[in-house]
């Protein structure tokens, strides 16, 4: 019986850095099984465009599970409709990508897998397919049938959620409500004690406005929505504090006494993680039934079959996904 982790890896947009990365960890030593979903095929292409020398086996159902060997990778072959070219994106393998999720779902709902790690999908080529898509935690809420999600990056000791995921900036307003952020908040606070293993988590909240509104003076959402959340949330012994400006939040003075900061947006948060850890950070989408994890970087289309593709983020988000698994295997015991 295998007890290590059994990893999922979706290959992503395959013109772009996905399969480059991907084919890299041939050169590692990975700690657990992982296997590769995605076009066969392409991805022996790739190899050879790298000059890589490695051994790609097909995997299919019933198979056992893939254990860690050297220069060897598994693959779940999900055919594209087009032979791909680096750096060139193909409307007719947009469905081929969002199949490879697919069929991750359906292995992860089987028993047969533990966990899904996700390489970058690029999210307009799939809309210019005529397929509405906004990322990939947005789909896999909703394969989940868990419309309230929490998008959280991770890197070099620094934790940041969102509260809104992909939305334009002149709807972020609207979107934050009472409800929705004590959700988001809950789904925060469970995830760090149970896929973290932090018995008593402390989270930052950030303002909306500048100066967290100035009183009152620049904006009202901290005083009518944010503050209230966060005092029903304390009178329950959680340890959330807020809500605080976003221009002084993420100094070492705050940040040392906190797990996590929960920002209002996408470019609230994001830029101060990316400047701290990019490359090394983990996307984790929380919430969901099933373990997700991702690169903290997109498709990269001028890098593809160049050789120069980093894979820091994504050997990090395998360490992550493992790391999650046993801490929840912990918890159910």
């Amino acid at each position: 019986m295998i007890t290590e982790p059994r990893l999922l890896l979706t290959v992503g947009e395959p013109s772009g850095i996905g399969p480059d990365i991907c084919l890299q960890l041939a050169s590692h030593a990975l700690p657990t099984g992982v296997l590769l979903i995605g076009d066969l095929h392409c991805l022996r292409r790739r190899a050879l465009t790298l000059g890589l020398s490695l051994r790609l086996e097909p995997w299919q159902e019933g198979d056992p599970w893939p254990v860690p060997e050297n220069s060897v990778l598994h693959v779940l072959d999900v055919p594209l409709a087009q032979p791909c070219r680096p750096g060139h994106l193909d409307v007719a393998n947009a469905p081929a990508v969002l199949a490879t999720l697919d069929k991750a779902m359906h292995l992860l709902r089987a028993g047969a897998a533990d966990a899904l790690v996700t390489a970058p999908v690029h999210k307009g080529i799939i809309n210019d397919a005529g397929i509405p898509f906004t990322g990939h935690t947005e789909y896999l809420a909703d394969a989940c049938d868990r419309p309230e999600v929490v998008m959280l990056l991770a890197g070099r000791g620094l934790r940041v959620a969102l509260a809104t995921t992909h939305l334009p900036l002149s709807k972020v307003a609207a979107a934050i409500t009472r409800e929705g952020l004590e959700r988001t908040l809950r789904i925060l606070h469970r995830a760090l004690r149970e896929d973290f293993a932090l018995l008593r988590p402390r989270i930052l909240v950030a303002g909306l406005n500048p100066h967290a509104g100035e009183g009152g003076h620049l904006g009202h959402e901290e005083q009518d929505i944010i503050a209230p959340v966060i005092a029903v949330l304390r009178g329950e012994g959680l340890r959330v504090s807020g809500p605080w400006p976003a221009d002084t939040l993420f100094t070492p003075r705050l940040l040392e006494d906190a797990d996590a900061v929960l920002t209002m947006y996408h470019d609230q948060g994001l830029p101060v993680l990316k400047y701290h850890a990019f490359g090394e950070a983990v996307n984790i989408t929380l919430g969901l039934p099933i373990v997700r994890t991702s690169v903290d970087h997109g498709t990269a289309l001028d890098v593809a079959g160049t050789g120069r593709a980093e894979g820091g983020s994504l050997l990090r988000a395998l360490d992550v996904a493992a790391e999650i698994v046993r801490n929840r295997r912990a918890v159910a015991r």
